[in-house]
Formats: C-alpha cells, structure tokens, sequence
C-alpha cells in the first residue's frame, strides 16, 4: 500500500483529467462551446441513411470540397441569393455508404484567431497559423488533399451545431432534394437574435449534452490527443501556469508536430478490428455517472453551512448528512476488516499517517474500472484513454476516501461507531477542511456536467453559452501568401454597434464573457432582447 498514500496529489503538469473530460465532451455542443480551443482529433464514420444539409445561391452540388450541416436549421443561414427575387436553394444529401471522417474537437468552425483551429492548421499546413482563421476555402482544399491518401471522405467540426467538410459531393452521398425557397438577399444585415440565427443555434443546444451528436460514430481507438504529454511533451512548458480556457497549439514543436501526423497515419491506416474492443466511452462515462451528481450534492452541503456557525446542533447535523455522502461513494470499497484509530482526533493540523488505515480503501476504489484491463493488445490510442482514466479515477478516491477517513475519526460515522463528537471546533475544523477538499477537487476535474443555469430557466428561456459568431471579435482579413481566399462570416453573424473595436472591421457589440462563457438564461421566442 505505499503507492497509496492519501496526502500525495497529482503532479501540477498531469493532464490524464484534461483527456478523461475532453473525451467526455466529444461531440457535445455544450463543453465544446464553454471550452472551444480542441485538443483532440479523431477518426470516425458516418452511417449511410444519414441526412447533410447546404444552403447556396445555386441548384447544382459543388465540383469540389464544401460544406454541410447536420441540421437544416444550420444550412439555411446559409441559403443565400444573389438577386432577391430568385430565392436561394437548400440542398438535402444523404449519405450512399458508410462516410470515412476525421473529427476535430473545439469549436472548430468558429472562424476567429484564438486557437479554436490550431489542430486544424497542423493538419493542413504543418504549422499553426493564427492569422489565416478566414482561409476557409484554402483550409478545406488542404486538408482534403491530405485526408486524400487516407480515403477520408470529410471532416467534423462545431459552431453554433456540426458541420461536415465533404471532400467530394459525388462519392458517397446523393442528392435527395434540390428546394428553390424563399432565402435572404445577401447584402441584408440582420440580427443574430433574429429568429433564423437563433433556431440554428437552438438546434446546436439539442446536442449539448451525453450523447451529442448521434450521427457521427467515433473510433476512440484512434483518438490522437494534444494532452498526450508522451506523444506531445514541447505543449507541457507552454501550458505550464496557464489556466484551461488559454491552452492552445501555437508553440508546438517542429518533432510534435511530425509525431502527430505520424500517428495519424498509423490510425487510418490501421485495419479495422485491431483494438482491444473495450468501450472507452461507457467505461469513462460509468464514472461520470457514479461521482458527477454525488460530488455536486456533498459541495452542496458544505456550502449549506456557515463553517463558524457555534451552533453545535446545526453543524454537526450537516457534518453527519456530508459524512452520509462520502460513505454512500465508497460503501463498495470498505472492508469489513477495516479498523481505525482512536476517534475526536483533533483534525486541524492532523498528520496524514493518521488515516492510513483506510488505504485499502482508497486503492479498491480507485483501481475498480480498470484493475482487470490488459494493455497489451491495446493500440497507443487506448493506452492513453487508460491511463487517463486511472489517473482521474485515483483522484477522486484519494480525496473522497481521504475526507470519509477524517469524518470517521472526527466522530461523526454512524456505521462506524464513532458518532461521538467532542466540541464544535473539531467539526468546524473538519467542515471547512472538506470544503477546501470538495472546491479543488471538481475545479480540478472541471466537469462541463456542473456547468449550469443556477436557477433552471424559465419555459419560454434556454440556457445558453455565449457561442461564435454572436459577441465575438472579428478578424480583419490578413495579407495571405500566394493562392488563399478568406470566407467573411455571413451578414447575419455580424451585429451592427456604435462603439469601435480596435480588432478590425466589421464593428461588432462584443459579450462580456466572450473569452470564458458562463451559463446564462436567454429568451427562445421573440422578443430575443
């Protein structure tokens, strides 16, 4: 049991919680809209029968790469004419054969110059280029080229909902419908609180959470992480002091970025089949299940109660009710050979060998989702997923079990016998001690299933996270080299202020919470204000 000592956190560069909680949000609006700089890609594939969606001035599909959406709502912001009495046209595909994609995690359509396509850039150009976010059409012709060689039929990417670069409009999918509507004229300037712009991003809201988007099937046998300190360890110093809404790919090395393309094409060149055949998803979401709500409901409780409060009665009841809490977590995990010290230890100051008797406890619970996992018929990919969820797991049962233990011998255990508490200081000390515990441990882990509307909204509100294009900053368009063509974002993405912005036209009304997003209840009806 020496390797399991209850006063030995994780080192300040891990980043096993950083892959566990990004694996989580694959997919999902919500997480990938709070935190929207990707640090992950990965390879997956589009069932046939499955429905895309592109709104244009013309009837006929393109000859070369473009783009589609996986709800309508998103395409007809699209669906645009040049001569208002023509209308527009929205075009409805559906996929022939199972679609080979490359996925991009973030809010990798989000057209702006603060990371959200760094992955994206190395991929296409070998190199992160801030100044190119508008190079759309230079972005997707570079990275079919090099999907190419691969068969990759398409890539992933987030917005206000999905979208899916197609590389090739005649090979693997079909046209279904060809609709002549009555579409925007293009030099109009609107609202993004418009009621269009703001049913495209209702329907990104409908892939907020677990499972998100449904309709891409992803390999996490694949999955390349940035995170992967081993894989990527020149991004470790550039993170280091950083909070996470900062972390980005600018300063990756030349030999990272080689190893990464490298793995790549190891993932998609790999024959189908060769992975362990373990379902990472429900393996990790298992623990999401089990701590998520429960972890929520102790800072609940601790936060229920003045920490100072001299009422014995009252403090110590909460004390009883979050001790409830933390044995309910590790009830699977508790010998019943299990012996602690003498109780009413007094818990300022208190040693951490005083709770070495409830080790045991802590490396069941901690080793139980992957105890019995093998890795070696596991490819790189799921050696990383393995080892990112042992190392979030480890934590979680270190300081659960770590303040479970100080409750026991507080004297506030029921099922231990130690329901004895000698004077209000032991529990105020104990109380706020949990309460330090229980802050740093969720802001450690950071869970995007905590991240809410504190009171729910109202039935005719949504909640929302402050989502590109609406109240960002827009890039003036930059002095590209040789052949690059920049895509403007859309009339409507735009909002019309008075006051400037110093980084560059069109003038826009920036959100105060445009660069870290905090929930917020907004109108889903008109008025939109």
């Amino acid at each position: 049991l020496a390797d399991w000592q209850l006063d030995k956190p994780p080192g300040v560069d891990s980043t096993g919680h950083l892959i566990f909680e990004t694996v989580n949000s694959l997919l999902q609006h919500w997480p990938n809209t709070r935190m929207r700089n990707g640090h992950n890609i990965v390879p997956g594939t589009i069932p046939p029968g499955t429905l895309l969606y592109r709104g244009t001035w013309s009837p006929n599909l393109p000859r070369g790469p473009g783009w589609t959406a996986t709800d309508p709502e998103h395409s007809i912001l699209f669906c645009r004419t040049l001569v208002e009495k023509d209308g527009c046209w929205h075009l409805t595909l559906m996929s022939t054969r199972p679609l080979k994609v490359v996925y991009f995690d973030g809010s990798s359509a989000a057209k702006a110059p603060f990371a959200t396509m760094d992955s994206q850039d190395i991929i296409a150009w070998g190199v992160v280029q801030p100044s190119w976010s508008l190079a759309e059409r230079d972005r997707i012709e570079d990275l079919c080229k090099w999907g190419r060689q691969y068969s990759v039929d398409g890539f992933v990417r987030m917005e206000m909902d999905f979208e899916i670069m197609l590389c090739n409009f005649t090979s693997g999918v079909g046209l279904v419908s060809s609709l002549n509507l009555a579409g925007p004229f293009m030099p109009s300037r609107s609202s993004p609180r418009s009621s269009r712009m703001f049913e495209a991003m209702y329907a990104g809201s409908w892939h907020n959470h677990y499972p998100g988007e449904t309709r891409i099937q992803l390999d996490l046998s694949g999955l390349v992480s940035f995170y992967d300190t081993e894989l990527v360890p020149s991004l470790v110093s550039a993170r280091s002091g950083q909070e996470r809404w900062d972390h980005r790919l600018l300063n990756i090395s030349r030999e990272d970025v080689a190893r990464v393309r490298a793995r790549l094409r190891e993932v998609l060149t790999r024959p189908t089949g060769q992975s362990s055949g373990v379902d990472w998803l429900a393996v990790s979401r298992v623990v999401v299940d089990r701590y998520s709500e429960r972890l929520e409901f102790v800072r609940y409780l601790l936060d229920s109660v003045d920490t100072d409060d001299n009422d014995w009665n009252s403090i110590t009841g909460y004390a009883i009710k979050t001790q409830v809490q933390l044995r309910n977590m590790l009830v699977p995990y508790i010998p019943v050979n299990i012996t602690p010290p003498s109780i009413n230890l007094k818990i300022k100051g208190m040693g951490a060998g005083v709770l070495n008797w409830a080790r045991p406890t802590y490396r069941f619970c901690a080793t139980t989702h992957t105890g019995g996992l093998k890795d070696d018929v596991m490819t790189p990919s799921e050696k990383v997923l393995l080892s990112a969820i042992r190392e979030t797991t480890r934590e979680i049962c270190r300081v659960v079990t770590k303040m479970w233990g100080s409750g026991v011998l507080a004297g506030v255990d029921h099922t231990m016998g130690t329901v004895n508490v000698q004077d209000v200081e032991t529990i105020q000390n104990l109380m706020k001690m949990w309460k330090k515990d229980i802050v740093e441990l969720m802001a450690w882990l950071d869970w995007n299933t905590w991240v809410k509307c504190r009171p729910a909204c109202n039935p005719e509100e949504i909640c929302y996270l402050t989502t590109w294009p609406v109240g960002f900053p827009v890039p003036p368009p930059p002095p590209f080299p040789h052949k690059a063509r920049y895509v403007l974002p859309l009339p409507s993405q735009l909002v019309q202020c008075k006051t400037s912005v110093s980084v560059g036209p069109p003038r826009i009304e920036l959100a105060d919470d445009w660069e870290r997003p905090q929930p917020r209840c907004i109108r889903r009806v008109d008025p939109y204000e």
